[in-house]
């Protein structure tokens, strides 16, 4: 019997894309033991924005939410999202930072690391696969990750050549990443049919958003046409910017025979415990009902259903959100002048910033942002075609792109000992200090959050005997 297996989102990326990833951890750790009864390939439930979002706006360790993952999961593969040598943030980091990261990621829990670069540079996911392999125990993944996208240099030729490369590499599984949900049934038919000839018995595996009304055709084709691991989200919180429903493809690949390991009553009281906690979040407008619609102008602008929603809650902080269509139809301009990067994170809020930036000033590239300048300098590694020469020459002045490897880029600990000094006493563990190292502002706010929070609460119980 054929065999589709499925990774749940709802912990990751379809609350990413529907509500900027801020729902705690609080809300869904009552229903992890049965989760870990349905039977997932895995469950998305770290990286990606998660970790920010926990220090900046949840007020958790994103550290101490994977150790609970763990213990409520036991006998479920934890899966994370890992941007290569940014990690998890908005730069390269030096190969000792990876090394540490991936070590603390494995040893806290993780089961399936997901390697992508933003460029698919796979100069800049080498050292992640390297250390994956380093410290993996007998559940560890590594799954090299393609960021799928439709451009005049991105052609299923290139494609099928970029898989060859990772399973070279030594991956375990490929993942196409179509965060845009761009990916046409016929681009989905031609496309695996190919990597599957290429790539042999290897397993394939499907990422794709609803955000275009295209998924779960495009699936069905990918299904027919050899893929092996689908992604999809608990119902409830499925369509729009997210995934398509668990339950929904269940049922469907049960009709035609094909085996997926699910088991039906338990997604179905997963859903039902995540049921209220969605509507909570429409209630107090934290996901916005233009997440949830399909929008088949995606098609042209290629936005991921995160980078979209990003960008409704930021013009919506800044009151801007009559500039909304505008700044979508600037998007695929900026992108073009780039070089036709994939919109996928840190490039997608990069190229999205900046396009909000464009029509909000009202001239293009009167202001250009500090990552987007770094972007063009080539510290993030190639672009996949040509950038406008204009840009080039306005940024550069003359000067020569850099290298995307930092210079002495196997350093050894540095960055751990003043990152150390700097926390001093309000670091207890390594974890602390790698958080510091990702993101040096909202760690320290947290950890002196947390400082102070512990004082109080020894004061009452004092106060109490």
């Amino acid at each position: 019997m054929k065999k589709v297996q499925l990774t749940e989102t709802v912990l990751r990326d379809a609350n990413q894309s529907l509500m900027a990833t801020r729902l705690p951890y609080a809300d869904y750790e009552g229903i992890l033991a049965d989760m870990d009864k349905a039977g997932y390939y895995s469950v998305e439930c770290w990286g990606g924005a998660t970790f920010d979002s926990c220090l900046r706006y949840l007020g958790e360790d994103p550290w101490e939410r994977l150790r609970g993952l763990r213990k409520n999961l036991p006998n479920t593969r934890l899966q994370m999202l890992l941007r290569g040598q940014n990690l998890l943030g908005y730069k390269h980091y030096h190969d000792d930072v990876v090394e540490k990261f991936i070590e603390l990621s494995i040893k806290n829990g993780i089961d399936v690391i997901r390697i992508f670069d933003a460029l698919n540079d796979f100069r800049n996911i080498a050292t992640a696969l390297e250390c994956t392999k380093k410290y993996a125990n007998e559940r560890t993944v590594a799954s090299g990750c393609i960021s799928y996208t439709q451009s005049p240099v991105h052609t299923v030729e290139k494609y099928i050549e970029m898989c060859k490369e990772l399973k070279t590499m030594g991956f375990d599984t490929i993942c196409l990443k179509d965060m845009a949900g761009t990916m046409s049934p016929y681009e989905a038919e031609h496309l695996i049919k190919g990597i599957k000839d290429a790539i042999g018995d290897m397993t394939l595996i499907l990422h794709t958003h609803c955000t275009t009304g295209m998924a779960y055709m495009t699936i069905t084709k990918a299904i027919e046409s050899g893929i092996d691991v689908i992604d999809t989200a608990t119902s409830c919180f499925s369509g729009g910017t997210s995934q398509p429903a668990t339950e929904t493809m269940y049922y469907a690949l049960k009709q035609y025979g094909i085996e997926t390991g699910l088991d039906e009553d338990v997604i179905n009281k997963v859903n039902d415990y995540f049921k209220p906690i969605k509507q909570k979040y429409i209630d107090n407008g934290q996901l916005n009902p233009k997440s949830l619609a399909t929008d088949a102008q995606a098609l042209v602008y290629k936005v991921p259903g995160g980078m979209l929603s990003n960008m409704i809650a930021n013009l919506t902080d800044m009151h801007a959100m009559d500039k909304f269509d505008a700044a979508l139809a600037e998007i695929p301009k900026v992108r073009a002048d780039l070089g036709y990067p994939p919109l996928v994170t840190p490039l997608s809020q990069m190229v999205g910033n900046q396009a909000v930036t464009n029509v909000l000033v009202g001239e293009r590239y009167k202001n250009i942002s500090k990552e987007i300048k770094n972007y063009i300098k080539g510290e993030y590694g190639i672009a996949p075609a040509p950038i406008n020469q204009e840009l080039l020459d306005k940024v550069l002045e003359g000067a020569q792109p850099v290298d995307c490897r930092i210079e002495d880029q196997k350093r050894t600990g540095e960055e751990f000992i003043a990152a150390k000094e700097a926390l001093g006493d309000l670091a207890r563990s390594e974890e602390d200090v790698m958080s510091y190292i990702c993101y040096p502002d909202q760690t320290m706010k947290f950890l002196n959050d947390r400082k102070a929070k512990e004082e109080n609460e020894a004061v009452y119980t004092i106060e109490e005997m």
